[in-house]
């Protein structure tokens, strides 16, 4: 299959560059690793995305199971104060 794509100078360039590196004998070959690097982080977003729903999920049942409580911000930083000074850090 033949496909013409139009891109601006600057990615132009870029590809023509790749090619005259000789890491790549052809434009097509760098539109295709380009491509295949694109579906792999696409991949990982949806791997990530799908770990995140997960997590929300978990978070989403603790709450209806009640195994939540409210967040208590001066709580936190007393024991970060504790932490810290035990650590010798003042």
């Amino acid at each position: 299959m033949s496909m013409n794509v139009s891109l601006p100078p600057e990615l132009e360039n870029r590809v023509r560059q790749h090619v005259e590196s000789g890491l790549y004998s052809s434009a097509s070959e760098v539109i295709r690793e380009a491509l295949r690097l694109f579906e792999a982080y696409q991949g990982v977003q949806a791997a990530n995305l799908a770990a995140l729903k997960a997590d929300i999920g978990v978070g989403m049942a603790d709450m209806a199971a009640g195994r939540v409580r409210p967040l208590d911000i001066e709580e936190i930083k007393r024991r970060g104060r504790e932490i810290r000074s035990a650590q010798g850090q003042g």
